[in-house]
């Protein structure tokens, strides 16, 4: 596993293709170094405020030079309340966000303003402190301006009323949980609601509170810590609605499902995960001759595009560059799960770099065999099956009847493990649709007549399938999964299919090369690890599943602009696949899809 060479450098919002940007052989130019300065100055204050948060003496050496006849260059003030903004600011400004640079313009403007004419003053200007913060303040306020265009990226129309809202009912809240804690650990007497209420709301929305004002209010330390830190929380969350990206454009539309249909008809045996772009959830775009397009997904920042583009590979450029400009414009961070070698090959060449993933396991019907010493095990397991009386009954979805297709849907949702449809990639997140009929499925019946499992293979072009979907009865023999795709695989003719796709395997590599003798001390801690966390997820069992039959791998990929970024990716494919949940927000604040 590695980072691909192909991939030398990753996708900067400033850099995107087909930006109008000539950035010369360095990749730089005047407007780009000035936005990344912005970035930096934020960064670095952010750093110094933090640094005085924590180290006492610095933090009142900050203080000291912030008050009276001194002033410090723009947002630097010491504390985590001011770090954590100026940090927010950083990682928007990074994003290229508009609303971000116009937030800084107005606020480094006042300030500027504020400094400049202060500087009249003979009590000001005498102080050195206060000309080297005014060139700091310059420097950033010049940098803003000149790297202007630079700022594009859109954001939600929405997010201003949904910040305001966030902000009131957020505040309301806060003021009510302080004035109970306000109420209780008040040591004076005479203080009643309104006091109570006065002195939380003044806690949350002061940066220096005058408890003069309160003299029949006398209060714990940590009350006022709580008061502080739920009005730092507050503010933080409302810039965070205020600034999110916005969410994927309209979803899959019936006249893009019939488009991509068609170039799947033409095209589609050059992928086998092609036909999950066809999930209702993903959004497509297209290329400017239309022969080509990109299913993705946006999940948490994260534009999540799934195996290779699909239709003519000649036309997956500009398909690419239409997907990688809509994530520049709305701030996404661009990534795709699952490509091929040969579709990694192509973004690479637009910026983004590859890591290997994992390997799909690919069976040809025609070349597999149950004979031979390295199936002893497999065949023992199959024929213990078979003898056991169990049958197998593979149909085309179209050839299924209406009152059977509905029994064997509610038998696989009976038998699905946990509440929650898994799957993104690498499975199409509905069963028994009529617009699937050339899916199909394999069905499994013991002894007695009594359906114990099912598979569905979705198509793979003319002569090939792909799992999506695997449910058994808990109570079923183990091996009975292996019994039904070795009787597919016997019986593809019935179907007129020469090759299928069966489950992914994350990190094979390691697990086949970490345990062979000889393996280098890396490798054998990256083995250990992942059977260490095998015993949660399905990794090393999936593979060893694959294994069995002894399949044909081909490599997929991991596709992404900057390592940096690797976490927030992880995060939103592991959303997508249905891993991983996240607290959502209330509702008048969430926002809907087109």
């Amino acid at each position: 596993m590695g980072t691909s060479s192909a991939g030398t450098r990753g996708h900067d919002p400033a850099l995107a293709p087909g930006s109008g940007q000539s950035t010369g052989p360095t990749g730089s130019n005047p407007p780009t170094r000035a936005a990344a300065f912005t970035v930096w100055y934020l960064r670095a204050v952010a750093f110094l405020n933090f640094l005085g948060a924590v180290w006492v003496s610095f933090g009142q050496d900050i203080r000291r030079h912030n008050a009276q006849d001194y002033f410090t260059p723009y947002l630097l003030t010491a504390g985590f309340t001011s770090g954590a903004i100026a940090l927010f600011l950083a990682i928007t400004m990074r994003r290229r966000k508009r609303a971000a640079w116009i937030l800084n313009l107005v606020l480094c403007g006042l300030f500027f303003a504020a400094l400049a004419l202060s500087m009249v003053w003979p009590d000001i200007h005498r102080h050195a402190q206060n000309w080297v913060s005014l060139a700091l303040t310059t420097l950033f306020l010049a940098a803003l301006l000149i790297g202007r265009r630079e700022f594009r990226a859109k954001g939600d129309r929405t997010n201003p009323w949904h910040a305001a809202l966030t902000a009131a009912v957020g505040l309301v809240l806060a003021a009510l949980i302080g004035t109970a804690l306000v109420t209780v650990t008040n040591s004076e007497h005479g203080a009643g609601f309104g006091d109570s209420f006065g002195y939380a709301l003044m806690r949350l929305i002061s940066l220096v509170p005058n408890d003069s004002a309160f003299m029949t209010i006398s209060t714990p330390g940590w009350v006022d810590v709580i008061i502080n830190v739920m009005s730092t929380l507050l503010f933080l969350l409302v810039l965070f609605v205020a600034f999110r990206s916005p969410r994927g454009q309209t979803l899959l539309s019936p006249e893009d499902e019939a488009r991509l249909r068609v170039l799947l008809d033409k095209f589609g045996d050059r992928d086998s995960l092609g036909y999950f772009a066809l999930r209702r959830d993903k959004s497509v775009i297209w290329s400017p001759s239309g022969k080509s397009a990109v299913a993705y997904r946006v999940l948490g920042g994260v534009s999540l595009a799934s195996g290779d583009p699909i239709g003519d590979p000649e036309a997956w450029p500009g398909a690419i560059d239409a997907w990688l400009d809509e994530a520049t414009a709305h701030a996404w961070v661009p990534a795709v799960m699952g490509a091929s070698e040969e579709a990694g090959t192509v973004y690479a060449r637009h910026g983004l770099d590859a890591l290997e993933l994992g390997d799909e396991a690919i069976v040809e019907t025609d070349d597999f065999t149950l004979d031979g010493r390295a199936m002893r095990t497999v065949r023992q397991a199959y024929n213990r099956v078979k003898r056991s009386g169990c049958t197998v009954r593979i149909r085309r979805h179209a050839d299924i009847p209406a009152d059977e297709l509905d029994a064997l849907l509610e038998q696989a949702d009976d038998w699905r493990d946990g509440g929650t449809e898994r799957g993104f990639s690498m499975a199409l997140g509905r069963l028994g649709d009529p617009a699937d009929g050339q899916c199909v499925m394999v069905e499994c019946a013991d002894g007695e007549g009594q359906p114990r499992a099912l598979l569905s293979f979705v198509p793979w072009g003319r002569g090939g399938l792909s799992l999506d979907l695997m449910r058994r009865d808990r109570g079923a023999d183990n091996g009975l999964i292996e019994f039904m795709v070795i009787e597919l695989i016997q019986r593809a003719q019935e179907v007129g299919v020469e090759q299928i796709s069966l489950n992914f395997a994350m990190f094979r590599s390691v697990f086949e090369r970490g345990s062979r003798l000889g393996a280098g001390p890396v490798l054998r801690l990256w083995h250990s690890l992942l059977t260490f966390f095998s015993r949660w997820w399905q990794i090393e069992s999936l593979y060893r599943a694959n294994a069995k039959f002894r399949p044909i791998w081909e490599p997929r990929y991991v596709l992404f602009g900057k390592s940096g970024e690797l976490p927030r990716i992880g995060i939103a494919a592991a959303r997508a696949e249905g891993f991983l949940g996240v607290p959502r927000l209330p509702s008048p604040l969430r926002r809907r899809a087109r």
